[in-house]
């Protein structure tokens, strides 16, 4: 099958939840047999050059890159919330230049599917219809508006409450007017499926989680550190700042002063300096964007991620569990991922439980090794790379052959 993939943003390198979603499948489809094409929006905050991308990756997948400016101009901005009914997020990725691209590609190949890798390209089924008698697939990450609900009823700025709260209704007005224009749906989990349905979606459905191909993820804990309590993530995305905010004013620093002996390590990129400044200010140990993200993952044992909004899927903490590590989260932070507490995670949604397990597993390294090692196996049993691939390309032949 000829599959034509479209992302908003380079998938490579794979360094947050999005990049590693689209380009672990697109990888895995091609492994299980499919003719893979990516046709990407290179933009300046995930910009890559083309001859960075390595060969072994070119050689199996086809890669189309468009240069994009989805930068986030206050004037437009201001002019949308003003004169617009449309999300900001959304309109920043409508592109002429993307769309002749997308026409030129359509009419020279002749694709079986065309996946989509996000809401947010859905301004181009229209495009693809003309172009193409290709089957359209919306592959979801998250449910968007959610994440701006979530957002806003946690800010306690009035101001930025009522800005996220419009981002909310606008993003789910979008959502309903592009809902069923695909042909299948595909989420990224069992929950985020049900909300579609729930908003009236009528169309084929296939729970397509990111899953973990073993080569890429060895377990090495020849210099792992116990505890070694850390975090690693986007810091640029704002779910992010605000659970490691929540988690530091309401649990580190009681935590820290009972148990001084321990540090907390963060790694991720593109942290705003305000950011920085709050976390040097609280004495954490802040390493920024990292070269190695396994070795530093590797390197700890305990795996913070306090997520009080957000949607989707959170592959860190997938990646987390398949390099044994004990994981400590919220509900939240594991929707979508059906783990069971204290069997190979631990769950917390208020300050009192995330430092009681916080406290739990660092004193008990018998605990912290049970949990590691039913991690491991429940990734290796419900999130191999190629079985999810198969099973897509199996929906995706039934489907576009009825």
């Amino acid at each position: 099958m000829r599959i034509l993939i479209i992302t908003n943003k380079m998938p490579y390198p794979p360094r947050d939840g999005g990049s590693i979603a689209s380009l672990a499948l697109a990888e895995a489809l091609n492994d299980v047999g499919n003719q893979v094409t990516i046709l990407s929006m290179n933009t300046s905050k995930h910009f890559v050059k083309p001859e960075d991308l390595p060969v072994k990756l070119t050689e199996k997948i086809k890669f189309i890159i468009v240069p994009i400016n989805t930068d986030i101009r206050f004037n437009e901005l201001f002019t949308n919330l003003i004169f617009s009914k449309k999300p900001y997020n959304a309109e920043r990725f409508v592109s002429e230049n993307f769309k002749t691209q997308l026409e030129n590609e359509l009419k020279s190949e002749n694709y079986d599917l065309v996946q989509l890798e996000g809401l947010y390209l859905c301004p181009y089924i229209e495009t693809i219809r003309q172009n193409s008698n290709a089957k359209i697939a919306l592959r979801s990450h998250n449910i968007e508006h959610e994440i701006w609900q979530r957002a806003a009823s946690n800010e306690k700025n009035i101001v930025k409450k009522r800005y996220k709260n419009i981002l909310k209704k606008r993003i789910r007005n979008y959502k309903l007017n592009y809902l069923n224009k695909y042909d299948f749906l595909v989420p990224i989990t069992e929950r985020d499926g049900k909300k579609y349905s729930d908003l009236g979606n009528f169309k084929p459905i296939h729970v397509t989680p990111t899953g973990i191909d073993e080569v890429n993820y060895i377990k090495d804990d020849t210099n792992s550190k116990f505890p070694g309590i850390f975090h690693i993530g986007a810091l640029d995305w704002i779910p992010n700042q605000e659970g490691i905010r929540w988690f530091i004013d309401n649990v580190w620093i009681k935590f820290k002063a009972n148990y001084p002996q321990f540090e907390f390590y963060l790694a991720g990129r593109n942290a705003p300096k305000r950011f920085e400044k709050y976390l040097k200010d609280k004495k954490i140990v802040y390493l920024g964007e990292i070269e190695d993200a396994n070795k530093f993952i590797n390197d700890k044992s305990i795996m913070i991620v306090p997520l009080l909004s957000g949607s989707g899927m959170r592959i860190k903490i997938i990646e987390g569990m398949v390099l044994g590590k004990s994981i400590i989260t919220t509900s939240i932070g594991t929707e979508g991922i059906p783990t069971t507490h204290e069997e190979n995670i631990l769950i917390a949604d208020n300050p009192q439980t995330f430092y009681e397990n916080l406290e739990k597993i660092c004193l008990n390294k018998d605990l912290h090794k049970k949990i590691s090692s039913n991690a491991i196996d429940f990734v290796n049993t419900n999130f191999d790379n190629l079985n999810i691939a198969k099973n897509l390309t199996a929906f995706y032949h039934k489907n576009i052959n009825t």
